[in-house]
């Protein structure tokens, strides 16, 4: 019987050489879940979601029910700490919401104009601080706190022999004033003001990157995942997306890139207009993470010679189909993508999801 530590590191590989687009022993599985996995260990979410080390222990002991796969994508639920990303409230279980409701976002219109001058003046930190405090009610102070523990976090995952896939987390700048302006008053913005937005998005653009640096530089870590939830081309007339959204992925990535780490590009909504800008980077030091709107079959036809392509078990299938349509569904993408393939969900597993199809996931990739 093989070690958590010899368990951990032929996991890891497995996954690594995926990455690099060359041939893993067999296709890897990386799980991207955290609701699911309170509701599998018959968990409240309330209680879930009451602290982030109380969510990691749930997320572990899902991972050893679960048995033989390669790891999850994180090692605490991310509900909590969507207001630091969105700039939006966030309704919680056991809170506005009832025990057991999964976690919400109630956006509202929390940032106006004099935040964009505030922004230009002061710089990006505190006035984020500010309204994440001031106007969210977010205690920042003891949720860095909790952040703080995550290399413990994560060890608890490494113990056991699971690798954490992507300990690094950033968003691109856009999220942050899409959220906190809403989506519809940002968007007027870029029709009335393109000229201060953008140098806006520049200023955090510059503070984003430093921090990513900073981590990478800490932590030595080789991935770092990317969600442009709201770039979807398909959201943007092409100009804008140029210009305010592709503009500071390609930035971001391109640093990752530039201090040795991968980029995994966490792909929501539609894609396929704008996959072709996806070509300019390095072979082998991305992945495309898909939900499955994107047809993966196109990604594979432009990507599929130079990333790593991830996903897309989709909820549907997850909470609807049976363990044989999920087999079915796996061992097809298996066979049709190639070495540079990690079999995952697309985007994150319902909490709805059933067992045995999450199990039939497992049994695809291993051949168990």
């Amino acid at each position: 019987m093989k070690s958590a530590q010899e368990l951990l590191k032929e996991r890891t590989d497995r996954v690594l050489t995926a990455v690099a687009m060359e041939k893993p022993d067999r296709t890897p599985m990386v799980l991207m879940a955290d609701a699911f996995c309170a509701k599998h260990m018959g968990v409240k979410l309330s209680e879930f979601t009451s602290s982030l080390k109380a969510s990691n222990k749930v997320m572990l002991d899902s991972a050893k029910a679960l048995g033989d796969f390669d790891g999850m994508n994180a090692a605490f639920a991310a509900g909590p700490l969507f207001p630091l990303i969105f700039l939006t409230k966030v309704k919680m279980p056991g809170c506005e919401l009832p025990d057991d409701a999964l976690w919400q976002l109630d956006e509202k219109e929390v940032m106006t104009h004099e935040d964009y001058d505030a922004i230009l003046s002061k710089g990006w930190g505190p006035v984020m601080a500010e309204i994440v405090t001031n106007r969210l009610g977010v205690d920042l102070g003891a949720l860095m706190g909790e952040l703080s523990e995550t290399p413990q976090m994560v060890k608890n995952f490494n113990d056991a022999g699971y690798m954490i896939y992507s300990p690094l987390v950033s968003i691109t700048v856009n999220e942050y004033l899409s959220g906190g302006r809403s989506m519809t008053k940002f968007v007027r913005d870029l029709y009335k003001m393109p000229d201060k937005v953008e140098a806006v998005l520049d200023v955090i653009q510059e503070s984003q990157i430093a921090m990513i640096r900073q981590q990478i530089r800490a932590t030595n870590s080789k991935m770092v995942f990317m969600s442009p939830a709201r770039g979807a081309s398909e959201f943007w007339a092409p100009k804008l997306w140029e210009r305010f959204v592709w503009k500071y992925i390609k930035g971001q990535a391109d640093a990752i890139i530039e201090e040795g780490a991968v980029v995994n590009f966490h792909i929501d909504a539609n894609w396929e207009r704008d996959l072709e800008y996806f070509t300019c980077f390095p072979k082998a030091k991305a992945v495309f993470e898909t939900d499955g709107a994107t047809d993966i079959y196109k990604i594979k036809e432009v990507l599929g010679n130079r990333m790593c392509i991830k996903g897309d078990v989709g909820a549907t299938l997850l909470t609807l189909g049976n363990p044989d349509d999920v087999y079915s569904y796996c061992t097809k993408l298996i066979k049709d993508m190639g070495p540079g393939f990690i079999l995952s969900c697309g985007c994150s597993a319902p909490p709805n999801a059933k067992l045995e199809n999450i199990k039939a996931m497992i049994s695809a990739a291993t051949g168990k």
